[in-house]
């Protein structure tokens, strides 16, 4: 079985949240960089603090089950840990 390439934009939306580009880079820029002692290295990107009940658990369904949208979930997860100027 061919898994899809999902987009950030696509993500976002499943996320409820705006999936145009402004919308994208206003949430990078209002949650990253995530510090450590918010979310270290070792924890989940579905256990940050910003994250609605629903968003929580759809982010980890998706890593359970090793879902197709794993690939731009971590991506997500690359963006928010990222220093200021890496993402």
């Amino acid at each position: 079985m061919e898994k899809s390439f999902h987009r950030f934009s696509e993500l976002f939306a499943q996320l409820g949240l705006r999936m145009d580009a402004a919308g994208i880079r206003e949430f990078l820029e209002e949650h990253a960089p995530l510090p450590p002692d918010v979310l270290p290295p070792d924890v989940l990107l579905a256990d940050a603090p910003f994250w609605t009940p629903a968003q929580a658990t759809l982010l980890r369904e998706e890593l359970l089950e090793d879902a197709d949208w794993v690939e731009v979930i971590d991506r997500l997860n690359a963006a928010l840990r990222a220093p200021k100027g890496r993402s």
